[in-house]
């Protein structure tokens, strides 16, 4: 287990999503930092690609290419970073992940998102961690396999998160 530091406040964009591109070049395939698209908030974002049958353990699961997208904005209006961490599935049109930023405030600081395509089909609150990004990404990785199976599905489209499951307990 690595150990960060709870003191953010020289923390810089470019260092910290380079650290992250570090940390999940053991997990992904290609891993990269870009700069984030005007309609993203925050100045970057690490992508890395997947095979989710690998990823997952499961062999039949119904895709072979996935990737994650991380990002953190580190001056925010609140007294903690905004981070958005997602797994997406092209080929299904699903993305699946936690947000921690300015919306849904009726759910807390951080919630799970469910995305059909470019639609939001579902949001459940998420355990907020007042700890270092660089924790905060392990301890997402660490539950990432149990929300992505935690997806329902209906004819082939996500229709929400199984709130019978733990996984909206992270």
């Amino acid at each position: 287990m690595v150990v960060f530091l709870a003191n953010r406040t020289n923390l810089q964009s470019k260092r910290l999503h380079d650290r992250i591109q570090n940390q999940l070049s053991a997990e992904f395939n290609d891993v990269r930092r870009r700069r984030a698209e005007p309609r993203e908030a925050g100045s970057h974002r690490v992508v890395g690609d997947v095979n989710p049958r690998q990823f997952l353990g499961d062999d039949e699961y119904p895709v072979t290419t996935a990737r994650v997208e991380i990002g953190f904005q580190l001056r925010t209006s609140d007294p903690y970073e905004y981070y958005w961490f997602n797994w997406i599935e092209p080929d299904r049109s699903l993305l699946v992940g936690w947000h921690q930023d300015d919306t849904h405030g009726d759910l807390g600081p951080v919630h799970l998102q469910v995305n059909d395509s470019s639609t939001a089909i579902d949001h459940q609150p998420a355990k907020f961690i007042d700890s270092h990004p660089l924790d905060i990404v392990e301890r997402r990785l660490a539950s990432l396999q149990e929300v992505v199976v935690g997806v329902e599905w209906d004819q082939g489209r996500p229709v929400g998160l199984d709130t019978s499951a733990s996984v909206v307990e992270y």
